[in-house]
């Protein structure tokens, strides 16, 4: 079988490349080993959501007096079916994504894909047969899995990663969450709200490190308040299994800490799926873990492409598909627009939930700007209070020089949904002024950013 375009991975960048393929006239044809959606659609991002959803909505129950609503008898958590819910909706998702795919009459061809040639790529069915597919471009859309650490191996039993955390038999009354990036933190947030008793180790400095530090501190925060509890500048030295638990060994400054966790969960990020590809056998060039590309996502083998996680660029679904859609686009002769990697929005959906974009105002001084800071508090907000929501707030930093909006980093109910007015205020080249002249709707959550754009200027508060 021949093809223009052959893709190895359905994930989000996967299958986002293969039906925009299609889209312009090329002959498609998309390889995958396992569930198609990948990673995301199957064991990440849209599964998680469904899970979190489940533990907010049990959340609200337990909060119903302050509402004026009584509930009678014992509200909780049924796991089981909370977990079947979630597998339902990745399930419904892949299905989708089978769908959009036929529909745009892509081929998908089951098994492991591996390069053997620039062209030519060798598929092992389940069965272990093989066949060869050939194309004139190939991309690389293999994703990532869970980083494991050397003295720490997953068992899918005592030991665990995210994909194990969504499809566990019954709920552990202990875990330990090692890692708190996004993984690590969503699902530490979602069993804690169910009741397990959760503990989660940081080797920085702060919870979810990559962000803000002022968001860092808040949610650390909202961890002490709601007892979640947490250890950072800390490392996990040992995992002893036992019949019943494991002995985490946890080392820090103050010494050595022992913790017994009936479950320990492994979060400290992803490595990327690039073994046994066949990179070797085209010497494609590879630097710490991750394929070299161009500015066009070429590797250095004319015509073999790679996107998404298993690239140095950052590892989130929609950074995978924006990659996508410019990889093919150029492949086809179009002239797409660069991405601005410098916007990329980042969310993380724990209770409050967190979300950023841009420069944050650290980076920003680190970059050489003159920075104005606009902050505003969800206790200020009027839709807040009457929700009952009023922890967080809305962090956005412009260049004093230029007015020019930098970046916002949030935190608070409902922020993921409002993020990408920053994001698009920094697309076009927003200011400040912009955002405080931008007449906001009233009562919502979203005036929050104006009223922080008002505050960088000193300007009057508006609710």
């Amino acid at each position: 079988m021949n093809f223009d375009i052959l893709v190895i991975g359905s994930g989000p960048g996967g299958y986002v490349a293969a039906i925009r393929a299609s889209q312009l006239g090329k002959k498609v044809a998309i390889i995958e080993r396992s569930e198609v959606g990948g990673i995301c659609l199957n064991w990440g991002c849209i599964p998680t959501k469904a899970l979190l959803k489940s533990a907010h909505v049990f959340a609200e129950i337990k909060r119903a007096s302050e509402f004026g609503i009584e509930v009678e008898g014992e509200v909780k958590p049924s796991f089981d079916k909370i977990i079947s819910r979630s597998r339902g909706v990745a399930s419904t998702m892949s299905k989708g994504v089978q769908f959009l795919l036929k529909k745009a009459n892509v081929e998908i061809i089951a098994g492991f894909g591996k390069l053997l040639k620039q062209g030519e790529v060798e598929v092992t069915k389940e069965d272990g047969s093989k066949e060869i597919v050939t194309a004139e471009n190939i991309i690389l859309a293999t994703g990532a899995r869970a980083r494991a650490l050397p003295n720490i191996i997953p068992d899918d039993k005592q030991i665990i990663t995210y994909r194990k955390a969504m499809s566990l038999e019954k709920q552990p009354k202990s875990m330990v969450v090692i890692g708190s990036g996004a993984i690590g933190m969503e699902l530490a947030s979602f069993y804690h709200e169910l009741g397990t008793k959760v503990t989660v180790v940081e080797f920085l400095p702060n919870l979810v490190p990559n962000e803000d530090v002022e968001i860092s501190k808040y949610l650390e925060r909202s961890c002490r308040k709601n007892r979640l509890a947490f250890m950072t500048k800390s490392a996990v030295e040992t995992v002893e299994k036992r019949e019943n638990d494991c002995l985490v060994t946890i080392k820090n400054a103050k010494g050595i800490t022992t913790v017994e966790a009936e479950i320990v969960l492994m979060a400290a990020g992803v490595q990327s799926n690039i073994e046994n590809i066949g990179l070797e056998e085209l010497n494609i060039t590879t630097e710490r873990g991750k394929v070299i590309v161009d500015d066009n996502y070429m590797t250095n083998v004319k015509n073999v492409y790679a996107i998404g996680d298993i690239i140095p660029t950052p590892a989130l679904a929609h950074v995978a598909s924006a990659e996508a859609l410019y990889c093919v686009e150029h492949i086809c002769g179009l002239t797409p627009r660069k991405i601005d990697y410098q916007n990329i929005p980042a969310c993380i959906y724990t209770q409050p939930e967190i979300a950023s974009v841009g420069l944050n105002e650290a980076k920003a001084i680190a970059e050489g700007y003159e920075v104005r800071v606009g902050k505003f508090p969800y206790t200020a907000s009027g839709k807040a209070t009457a929700t009952g929501d009023k922890d967080g707030f809305i962090k956005l930093v412009f260049d004093k020089k230029t007015d020019k909006v930098l970046g916002g980093s949030f935190i608070g109910t409902n922020v993921t949904e409002m993020l990408m007015e920053v994001g698009m205020a920094k697309t076009l080249g927003g200011t400040a002024m912009d955002m405080i002249k931008t007449i906001h709707p009233h009562p919502t959550l979203s005036e929050a950013l104006m009223e922080a754009a008002a505050t960088a200027h000193n300007e009057c508060v508006h609710v």
